[in-house]
């Protein structure tokens, strides 16, 4: 992968993005979210949420990390939802990500953030992202990448209406059902309410650098 993508990566590596559509949590008692029929279980949603609050916490910044993330499960959700979105894109322009493809490209952006534990500070202070998590972040921006390079569209207006365009419709074909405690889902945001994913910021403007200390 190229410098520039490792550069956007380690700018303003990854977000995350959608919600889901309104659904009875008597319908599916114990999932936060349904998504082309798999279950996104509330104890999975709570562990990553437990994993966020346990990196900030260990920060010199934990106080402002904590209040800038208020609603944490809610934003966890969204990245968890939005993986399985990425992947159904993902399958369908039949594109995938390799281990090997993962390493490289986190190591480069690394390599672009002054080191490992500052990328780590990076993205837990920008995207709310838990070490062990970088993987995954990395992993759905290289397919997101890919799916961009398939469909031949670069960061144009034009190019991001194809692509947010795509991604609406896998959301409409995964039939996403969300326990309503969390929110509603809209297909044609790809988002949850009146939240705005990160990942939607990315497509429609240049990312911008984020220092890991700010």
């Amino acid at each position: 992968m190229h410098r520039r993508t490792a550069s956007a990566l380690s700018a303003a590596l990854l977000a995350a993005a959608p919600l889901l559509t309104a659904c009875g949590s008597d319908a599916h008692p114990g999932a936060a979210a349904v998504v082309g029929g798999d279950r996104i279980e509330v104890a999975a949603l709570q562990e990553q949420v437990r994993d966020v609050r346990t990196a900030q916490e260990a920060s010199p910044q934990a106080e402002q990390l904590v209040k800038a993330t208020g609603d944490l499960s809610r934003e966890k959700l969204n990245v968890m939802i939005f993986d399985r979105i990425v992947e159904r894109v993902a399958d369908d322009h039949g594109v995938s990500a390799t281990r090997k493809e993962i390493q490289q490209t986190r190591q480069e952006a690394a390599d672009q953030s002054g080191g490992e534990e500052q990328l780590a500070a990076m993205l837990l202070q920008s995207q709310g992202v838990a070490p062990d998590e970088i993987d995954t972040a990395v992993r759905r921006q290289i397919l997101m990448n890919k799916v961009a390079a398939k469909l031949g569209v670069g960061n144009t207006p034009e190019g991001q209406r194809k692509l947010a365009e795509v991604f609406a419709a896998a959301s409409k074909s995964l039939d996403i059902d969300v326990n309503p405690r969390y929110g509603s889902w809209d297909d044609e945001k790809i988002q949850l309410g009146t939240y705005t994913a990160p990942w939607l910021r990315q497509l429609t403007k240049q990312p911008q650098p984020v220092e890991a200390g700010a």
